[in-house]
């Protein structure tokens, strides 16, 4: 593990490059709940980049993991994470690179591209569908929040919430920092600035991942967007899928067929 330091908080990484060099570099950011070995390393993803010779970098972020976990809601602001991203990459020296995020990392890695469009190769949003539009970070009462400080988590009825609860539980995460991070409003993203954004975008989602939306409407939303969906997946197993990983590799070798294109 390595760290550094943004907006004065202490933050952990890997930084895995392949014995005898590598052809590209590519930033990894974990969804809610998650970390960086559960949501990258147990998943095959570490080592399926290492076998394609690519160096990946994968971040804990703020609140997950092994990096620190402020209480206060407004330390969560998506603006904040998106710089968290672009001061790894200053600290590593990397003026460009390839960035993955999944879930709420997806957001993560596309206002880090908003914010910083020419540090950006290929861009890929997993998880994420149209329902990331106009979307905001803050639902009515804040039942995630609610969820993650319940004093017994057999009372959490919603079956997303009860999964993300058990999933924060297992992986003995911060669960008063996963309930501030859930305080934030952010606004929505800038559909403008998504039209202008210059790189290529892959937005691959499961099948039944039904709180993502369909991945060709966001990715209707880019200059150069490619959608997949990977059949028979919901949220949580379309990560580790092997076509999710396909769909992956074919877009950074630039072999996805046409019809994703937008």
């Amino acid at each position: 593990m390595s760290t550094f330091t943004s907006d004065g908080l202490r933050l952990a990484y890997d930084d895995i490059a392949p014995a005898g060099g590598h052809e590209r570099t590519i930033i990894l950011i974990h969804g809610f709940s998650s970390n960086r070995h559960e949501g990258w390393r147990r998943t095959g993803w570490y080592a399926a980049f290492e076998r394609r010779r690519i160096r990946c970098i994968a971040l804990d972020q703020r609140g997950h993991g092994e990096s620190a976990k402020p209480h206060e809601p407004e330390a969560y602001a998506r603006a904040s994470l998106a710089r968290d991203v672009i001061a790894l990459m200053d600290e590593l020296g990397l003026g460009r690179a390839d960035v993955f995020g999944y879930s709420m990392g997806a957001r993560t890695a596309l206002a880090t591209a908003l914010a910083a469009p020419e540090r950006i190769n290929h861009l890929i949003l997993g998880g994420v569908g149209g329902k990331l539009i106009g979307e905001r970070a803050l639902p009515a009462g804040n039942p995630m929040a609610e969820a993650m400080l319940a004093a017994d988590p057999d009372t959490i009825t919603e079956p997303m919430l009860r999964s993300f609860r058990q999933f924060a539980d297992e992986q003995g995460e911060d669960r008063q920092a996963l309930a501030a991070m859930t305080g934030v409003t952010n606004p929505p993203f800038d559909t403008a600035a998504m039209a202008d954004f210059p790189s290529p975008v892959l937005v691959v989602a499961g099948q039944r991942d039904d709180g993502a939306g369909d991945p060709e409407e966001l990715a209707a939303r880019f200059l150069d967007g490619h959608a997949v969906t990977v059949p028979g997946c919901d949220h949580f197993s379309a990560i580790p899928h092997a076509l999710t990983k396909a769909a992956v590799f074919d877009f950074l070798d630039g072999l996805l067929d046409d019809p994703y294109a937008r």
